[in-house]
């Protein structure tokens, strides 16, 4: 086990089994030094656990720990191409997406969950640039989907 997951296991998480797609598309590709993951929904144990949207049916605190779920399936997806987290130099950007009810304006907050988990378990390099959009639906009827960029040791 490596430092990475060592942090993971010290904060009381495991590292899932990478979520399969669900259409045309890999988890995660690497292209050089750089890991780019398709958005991860907040799958545990391959089903959406709460399904809907934030400001209505999902209170704004539940999105963002499956925001902070999403960004776990992420490091998952991460492992998947590089085989060993402790190859990660940085996070260099995270994009979430909040299924939102028509009022909600709190998407930064809601994606913070995948943000604070990246810090938590990476340090400084957990540290990055980030969008929080919000949009009227995801696949699913999930209530939050996030997007990681890696960039790896050389």
């Amino acid at each position: 086990m490596g430092a990475v997951e060592a942090k993971l296991a010290e904060l009381g998480l495991t590292l899932p089994e990478v979520v399969p797609p669900l259409a045309a598309y890999q988890p995660a590709v690497r292209s050089g030094m750089y890991v780019y993951t398709a958005g991860q929904l907040p799958m545990v144990e391959g089903k959406l656990p709460v399904t809907g949207k934030v400001g209505a049916e999902v209170t704004p605190e539940e999105a963002k720990e499956l925001a902070r779920t999403c960004a776990l399936n992420a490091l998952a997806a991460v492992k998947s191409v590089t085989g060993d987290l402790d190859r990660i130099a940085r996070v260099v950007k995270v994009v979430g997406f909040v299924a939102s009810a028509s009022d909600f304006t709190g998407q930064p907050g809601v994606v913070n969950g995948a943000s604070e988990l990246l810090g938590a378990v990476l340090g400084d390099k957990g540290v990055h640039a980030r969008s929080a959009v919000g949009v009227a639906v995801l696949p699913l009827d999930a209530p939050v989907e996030v997007e990681v960029q890696i960039e790896l040791v050389p």
